[in-house]
């Protein structure tokens, strides 16, 4: 997987999105399917974004895991971004309270709800790209989440 910093052209709306690769990422692009969260325009572009460098090991008990690093570019609030995450967040909660988790079988059960072999319920689960672009060139509806959920039982 990697993660891109996208930037919307229209509002300057700065935002991570996470694809597993360049090309799937240009894929995505070029068929509309990459939109800022923010305001859902469709017009994004790579953002400029500082590379990731690992903290020295003598340096490491400055860097916990709760240390939140943000950085604001032109009018963008950190906060303002964070509230539209969690309410983001919150919405997908929400809507996969009435979805089952279905794990790796979300293709086969997805084409099967599809092409009638099994009744129409709300899931939600894992596959590949690949499997995902055959499922949406047959016309099964489906669409990716927003953000990542962890699978049922995950947990310790």
């Amino acid at each position: 997987m990697i993660v891109f910093d996208l930037k919307c052209i229209t509002s300057g709306h700065v935002f991570e999105a996470w694809f597993g690769s360049n090309a799937d990422y240009e894929d995505q692009r070029a068929r509309g399917l990459v939109a800022c969260p923010i305001c859902g325009d469709d017009a994004v572009v790579k953002a400029v974004m500082a590379p990731a460098v690992g903290v020295k090991g003598n340096r490491a008990s400055l860097a916990s895991p709760s240390t939140e690093i943000a950085v604001a570019s032109g009018e963008q609030a950190p906060a303002r971004v964070k509230e539209l995450l969690g309410k983001l967040a919150k919405e997908q909660a929400k809507m996969l309270e009435k979805s089952n988790y279905v794990g790796k079988d979300f293709a086969h059960r997805a084409r099967a709800m599809h092409e009638g072999d099994e009744s129409h319920s709300p899931i939600h689960g894992e596959t590949s790209l690949k499997d995902a672009k055959a499922l949406l060139d047959d016309g099964v509806p489906v669409s990716p989440l927003p953000l990542p959920v962890r699978p049922p039982k995950s947990d310790n």
